[in-house]
């Protein structure tokens, strides 16, 4: 498979510790371990289509730090392009101190360099975007930068997905601009403050809407379409849209409709969620079934 797929997005390490119980404010607790893995909304969909085939070309920015060498470092051993990351000495890679305990989790996202993916970061880039066939976009940069980003490649006849994660209120330019939009069940709500039978009838075969094991919905045109969710042993949900986004961009950059590639994503989706973790479930284009 010969298609290029660029992720414009947000790079992370998930610093993740483990306790019996979460401290409360002012006490100290010794923990059960700690461990750091790549995440990233955007590094971890640029992972799933690298995992799946595609020629990745991850555009964004890290720290001049040991994170970011860690996942530089791991974006070549997942075979993603990181040309176009760019390496920032005055600011910090960007991280997500996870603390886990009582079968719960709390997250404090510090976006450091992901607040530097400017629409310059983007420009430089430009080359790389006009010559592939989808460009995935999420909400964890600037959102002036998802705009310019949508609106180039809208100009370009490149196809857009935008994860709209974390749900932000979208202007009616950049719903315009995207050619696809990838809500789960909450965010589509948050989003549009409607119900998702109203949003997807509005935007046919735009917005399609993850619903975990309830599978995925969407608009054609004509009647709302149900697609279900393969039945799996659920061990780790986490990564699990992030898989889906990627994988959409691999079915759509490999021509296929927008039906068979939805329902392939759902069948990668299904498959992450039978391993740990978030970038290390995502599944290979042979173990997709």
């Amino acid at each position: 498979m010969n298609k290029k797929i660029a992720v414009v997005g947000s790079i992370n390490a998930d610093l993740v510790t483990r306790c019996s119980r979460f401290p409360i404010p002012g006490e100290t607790l010794i923990g059960e371990d700690f461990s750091v893995f790549p995440g990233g909304k955007g590094a971890n969909q640029a992972v799933a289509c690298a995992k799946m085939g595609a020629d990745v070309f991850m555009i964004g920015c890290i720290g001049n730090d040991a994170n970011g060498r860690f996942l530089l470092d791991n974006f070549l051993e997942q075979s993603v392009d990181i040309k176009n990351v760019e390496v920032l000495s005055d600011i910090s890679s960007g991280v997500a101190p996870i603390f886990i305990a009582e079968n719960d989790n709390m997250i404090v996202v510090v976006p450091g360099a992901n607040a530097k993916v400017s629409p310059q970061v983007v420009e430089k880039a430009s080359e790389v975007l006009l010559h592939s066939n989808v460009v995935l976009l999420q909400l964890e940069i600037p959102m002036e930068t998802v705009r310019f980003t949508a609106e180039l490649c809208f100009k370009n006849r490149i196809t857009v997905i935008l994860n709209p994660a974390p749900a932000q209120k979208l202007t009616s330019e950049l719903i315009d601009y995207c050619t696809y939009i990838t809500p789960n069940e909450i965010e589509i709500t948050q989003i549009f403050n409607d119900n998702f039978e109203n949003v997807l009838k509005r935007f046919p075969n735009k917005i399609i809407m993850t619903a975990g094991a309830d599978g995925v919905y969407y608009h054609d045109g004509k009647e709302l379409i149900h697609i279900e969710a393969s039945k799996v042993e659920v061990v780790d949900t986490t990564g699990a849209g992030d898989t889906f986004n990627g994988a959409l961009a691999v079915g759509l950059a490999d021509g296929m409709i927008l039906s068979d590639a939805i329902k392939f994503a759902s069948k990668a989706a299904a498959c992450s969620i039978k391993k740990l973790g978030a970038q290390t479930a995502m599944p290979t284009r042979e173990e997709i079934q």
